[in-house]
C-alpha cells in the first residue's frame, strides 16, 4: 500500500484523536471534600454498627423512661408534664432515613448541595432506613409511645417524606406526626418551637438526631462554645439524647468557618485546616 501525503494526514488525525481519548480517560477523579465521608457512611460497618448500637441502647432504656414520670428529654417541657403520655422525637435525615445516595451524587457529580436538587431527591422517596431506627420506633410504638418526626425538610416535601417513611413501616408516619419546616409560620429551621408543640401534649422521653440542633437551638457558636453546651448537658447523652454520626454535613462543619456560608469554598477550606489540632511533625 502506497501512503500519500493525504494518508499521512488521516493517520496523524486518528493518532491524535486516540491520544486525546486516552488522555481524557487517564485524568484523575476530581477532588471532593466529601468523598471519604460519603464512602464511610455508605460502606463502613463501623458506621452501621454505631447506629445500631445507639438505637439498641435507647431501646433498652424505654421501660425506665416510660415508668419514671419525672423523666423528660425536652428542654422545652413545662413543669406540669408527669401525667402526659410519653412520646419520642426523631430527626429524619441521617437519623431515621439514610440519604447518602444524594451526598454520593454530590461527590460523583463534583457539585454541591442545592435546594432544587435536594427537593428532587426527596420527591423520589428512595431513602433507606438508618440501621436500627425502624426497630427502635416500632419498639416504642408497641409500648404505647407516640413517635414524632421533626425534620428541616420543607413543608412542600411532606407527602414524599411520609411516603418514604410508610414504605418501610415506620410507625406514626402521617401528617400529624411528621413536622416539617414552614408548615406553620413559627416553625423555622430552629426546632425548639416544634419540640414545644409536642411537649405541650406529651412527655418527651427521648430525642434522636445527627445534628446538635436536634436537641437544642444553641448550636451556632464557635467550636469551643459548642463544646461548652455539650458539657452542660453531659447527663443527657446516651440516656435522653441520642446522637447518630454524620460526617457528611451539619452544624459541626460551619462552626469551623464562623457559620459564614458566604465565604468562598477555598476560604472555608482554609478555616477548616486552621481549626485542626495538628502534630508538629517529626523532629529533624
Amino acid at each position: 500500500m502506497k501512503l500519500t501525503t493525504k494518508s499521512f494526514g488521516v493517520v496523524a488525525i486518528l493518532a491524535g484523536s486516540a491520544f486525546c481519548a486516552f488522555g481524557a480517560q487517564a485524568q484523575e477523579p476530581a477532588q471532593n471534600d466529601g468523598l471519604n465521608a460519603s464512602l464511610w457512611y455508605q460502606t463502613a460497618v463501623e458506621y452501621k454498627t454505631t447506629a445500631i448500637s445507639v438505637y439498641a441502647g435507647a431501646t433498652r432504656l424505654l421501660d425506665d423512661a416510660i415508668g419514671d414520670h419525672s423523666w423528660t428529654a425536652a428542654l422545652e417541657q413545662d413543669g406540669n408534664y408527669s401525667s402526659k403520655p410519653p412520646a419520642i422525637i426523631l430527626d429524619v435525615d441521617e437519623t431515621v432515613l439514610d440519604n447518602s445516595a444524594y451526598q454520593s451524587w454530590v461527590v460523583t457529580a463534583n457539585t454541591s448541595y442545592s435546594s432544587k436538587t435536594w427537593a428532587a431527591f426527596v420527591n423520589d422517596a428512595i431513602s433507606t432506613p438508618t440501621p436500627g431506627a425502624l426497630e427502635l420506633t416500632k419498639a416504642a410504638a408497641a409500648k404505647g409511645v407516640e413517635v414524632f418526626y421533626v425534620s428541616n425538610r420543607k413543608a412542600p416535601e411532606e407527602a414524599a417524606t411520609i411516603k418514604n417513611l410508610q414504605q418501610y413501616g415506620f410507625p406514626y408516619a402521617d401528617a400529624d406526626h411528621v413536622m416539617l419546616r414552614g408548615e406553620k409560620e413559627e416553625w423555622g429551621s430552629a426546632k425548639a418551637t416544634r419540640r414545644s408543640a409536642v411537649a405541650a401534649d406529651y412527655r418527651v422521653i427521648m430525642l434522636f438526631g445527627d445534628n446538635f440542633g436536634d436537641f437544642t437551638d444553641d448550636v451556632d457558636g464557635t467550636i469551643d462554645e459548642r463544646l461548652e453546651v455539650m458539657d452542660e448537658y453531659a447527663t443527657y447523652w446516651g440516656e435522653r439524647w441520642f446522637m447518630l454520626p454524620n460526617p457528611t454535613y451539619g452544624s459541626w462543619e460551619s462552626s469551623a468557618f464562623g457559620n459564614d456560608w458566604k465565604k468562598s469554598p477555598e476560604a472555608r477550606r482554609q478555616d477548616k485546616l486552621d481549626a485542626l489540632n495538628s502534630w508538629s511533625g517529626p523532629q529533624e
